[in-house]
C-alpha cells in the first residue's frame, strides 16, 4: 500500500499506480465531484489561449483526454492536438474516447512523461495541462520541458486548482474539498491508494496562485496572466514565451 506521505513525494510510479487504479471511474469523478464545472473550466482555459485555428497544441498530463477534446473544438482540419500522459491506462482511455468520437484525425495521443517530452525544441504553439502539472514530481522541471517544445510566441497554459480567498467560502469549500469529496472518491473508486485523500492534500501542497505566477516567469515565461474562476477554486495561468 503506498501511503499519502509516499504520494505526496511525486514519484512516478507511485503517481502512475494512483492514476491507473482510478482511470475507469476518472470521467465520472471528475463530473460528479466538481458538479460538471470542470467541462465549464477546460472551455474557459481554451477560450484565453488565443489559438489560431490550424495551431499545433499539446495537452501534456492528458488523462482521458478532455482537454485536447476541448482544444480540438476550435482548430480547423490544419490543426492538430497532441495529448501525452505517461499512465498507460488513462493513454487506453483517452485513445477510445477520440475513436468514440471520430476524433483520431484531429488529436493523437501517446505516451509520454511530461519531464521528457519527445518533441523538438519549438514545436507547438500552445502547451497546456489541466489538473496535471501538480503531480509532477519536479514542478519547475515540468513547467521549463512544456517551455521547451512551445515556439516563441507561443502559450503555456496551466489550468489548475487553487485555495478560494474569501474567507467564508473557503471554509465551506474545504470542508467538502477534505472531508466529502474524499469519501465519496473512495467509495466510487474503491482505489487502494486513496486517490481522492492525495487531491486535496496535493492542492494544499501546491503553490498558490501567486506563486505559480512566479514560477513561470523564473522558468522565462513572459506577461503571465492569472484567471480566477468559480470562485477561487481553479485558475488558469497563461505565460507567454518569449519570440515572435
Amino acid at each position: 500500500m503506498i501511503t499519502q506521505t509516499e504520494l505526496l513525494t511525486k514519484k512516478g510510479e507511485h503517481i502512475q499506480q494512483m492514476f491507473g487504479s482510478i482511470a475507469r471511474v476518472y470521467d465520472l469523478l471528475n463530473t460528479l465531484l466538481s458538479f460538471n464545472f470542470d467541462k465549464i473550466w477546460r472551455r474557459f482555459a481554451v477560450k484565453v489561449s488565443n489559438i489560431t485555428p490550424d495551431a499545433k497544441v499539446l495537452d501534456v498530463c492528458t488523462g482521458t483526454g478532455d482537454l485536447a477534446i476541448a482544444y480540438s473544438k476550435v482548430l480547423n482540419s490544419s490543426g492538430k492536438v497532441i495529448g501525452s500522459d505517461f499512465c498507460h491506462e488513462m493513454v487506453k482511455l483517452a485513445d477510445h474516447k477520440f475513436r468514440k468520437k471520430n476524433l483520431s484525425g484531429k488529436i493523437e495521443v501517446l505516451g509520454a512523461d511530461t519531464l521528457h517530452l519527445p518533441f523538438h525544441d519549438n514545436y507547438f504553439q500552445v502547451s497546456a495541462v489541466a489538473f496535471g502539472i501538480r503531480n509532477v514530481s519536479d514542478l519547475k522541471a515540468g513547467i521549463a520541458e512544456m517551455v521547451r517544445i512551445t515556439a516563441p510566441g507561443g502559450r503555456v497554459v496551466i489550468l489548475e486548482f487553487s485555495q478560494p480567498t474569501n474567507p467564508l467560502f473557503k471554509a465551506i469549500y474545504y470542508f467538502y474539498f477534505k472531508k466529502i469529496l474524499p469519501l465519496i472518491g473512495k467509495l466510487i473508486s474503491r482505489s487502494k491508494y486513496n486517490a481522492y485523500s492525495y487531491l486535496p492534500s496535493s492542492v494544499l501542497n501546491f503553490p498558490d496562485r501567486y506563486g505559480l505566477k512566479i514560477l513561470m516567469e523564473y522558468c522565462m515565461l513572459e506577461d503571465v496572466k492569472i484567471y480566477t474562476r468559480t470562485l477561487g477554486i481553479v485558475t488558469v495561468h497563461i505565460g507567454k514565451k518569449p519570440g515572435n
